[in-house]
C-alpha cells in the first residue's frame, strides 16, 4: 500500500471514510459524565466566589487537579490499548494495525496540542 499524502495532512477527526465523507468525530478525551461533574464544580466555584473567594478558588483548583489526573489516566489507558492491539498479530495484519495505531496516536496528539 502506498503512502497517502492527503490523508496524512488531514486534521484530527477529519479522516474521510472510503466514500470520501468526513468520518465520525473523535471520541472525547474524558467521558461526558466526568466532564459534566468537573464543569459543575467549576460553575459552583464561580457562583460562590463573591461570598467565599478562597473556598471557591480551592474548589476550582481541585476540579482542575481532577481533570488533569483523569486526562493522564485516560491517555495512559489508550496507549496501553494501542500497544496491546499490536501484540500477538499475524504478520499479514500487522501493517494495517500499525497504520491504525499511528493514526490514533496522531489524532490524540493533535488534539492535545490544540488544548
Amino acid at each position: 500500500m502506498m503512502y497517502d499524502r492527503t490523508r496524512a495532512r488531514q486534521s484530527a477527526g477529519q479522516t474521510p471514510d472510503p466514500a470520501g465523507r468526513r468520518g465520525p468525530s473523535p471520541e472525547p478525551l474524558l467521558p461526558s459524565d466526568e466532564q459534566d461533574k468537573i464543569v459543575h464544580r467549576l460553575r459552583h466555584a464561580l457562583k460562590t466566589f463573591a461570598d467565599t473567594p478562597l473556598k471557591a478558588l480551592e474548589e476550582a483548583e481541585s476540579a482542575y487537579d481532577e481533570a488533569t489526573v483523569q486526562l493522564v489516566n485516560t491517555l495512559a489507558e489508550r496507549r496501553r490499548l494501542l500497544r496491546v492491539g499490536r501484540q500477538d498479530q499475524n504478520p499479514d495484519a500487522q501493517s494495517e494495525e500499525l497504520r491504525h495505531a499511528l493514526r490514533q496516536y496522531r489524532e490524540i496528539t493533535q488534539r492535545l496540542l490544540h488544548i
